[in-house]
C-alpha cells in the first residue's frame, strides 16, 4: 500500500518553477526576459499557478534554471520541503560524516540526487543573475 500513497502525491509543477526561480534569486521579470518577447511578469505568476504545465513550456524554462525538466515535472510538496530544508541545513551547520549519513541514508533515493542539483545551482546563482540582469539592460 505504501506504493499507492507514493503514486498519487499531488505535484505542482508552477510552484516548483517557483521554488526553483526563488531559489536562484531570479524574479518573474527576469524569467519572462530569458524565455523571450511573448513572456511578460504577468504571465509567469499565472504559469507558477498552474498545476500541470506543457513539457513544450517546461524544456525551456528547465533550461534557464538549470534544472532537469523531470525536477520539475514530478518534484512533490513534500520532498521538495525535505531536500530545501537538509540543504540549507547542512550549509549552514556544515555537518559531520555522521550528520550526513542521517540525511542520506545508503539506500539509493532519486532525490539525492537533487540535492547535489541543488548546490550546484546555488553555486551558480550568481553567473545566472549576472546573465538575465545583461538581457533585461539590452532591452
Amino acid at each position: 500500500m505504501a506504493h499507492a500513497n507514493i503514486a498519487h502525491k499531488k505535484v505542482h509543477q508552477g510552484r516548483n518553477i517557483k521554488r526553483f526561480r526563488e531559489m536562484l534569486g531570479i524574479k518573474q521579470d527576469a524569467l519572462a526576459t530569458a524565455l523571450g518577447e511573448e513572456w511578460n511578469q504577468k504571465k509567469i505568476s499565472i504559469l507558477e499557478q498552474k498545476e500541470v504545465i506543457d513539457a513544450s513550456v517546461l524544456a525551456p524554462i528547465a533550461i534557464i534554471l538549470k534544472v532537469p525538466t523531470e525536477a520539475i515535472q514530478y518534484l512533490d510538496d513534500d520532498s521538495a520541503i525535505r531536500i530545501i530544508a537538509n540543504t540549507f541545513s547542512q550549509q549552514e551547520e556544515s555537518p559531520s560524516t555522521t550528520a550526513q549519513a542521517i540525511h542520506y541514508p545508503p539506500t539509493f533515493n532519486p532525490f539525492d540526487k537533487m540535492v547535489e542539483l541543488y548546490e550546484r545551482i546555488i553555486e551558480q546563482q550568481q553567473q545566472t543573475i549576472d546573465k538575465l540582469e545583461q538581457l533585461i539592460h539590452k532591452r
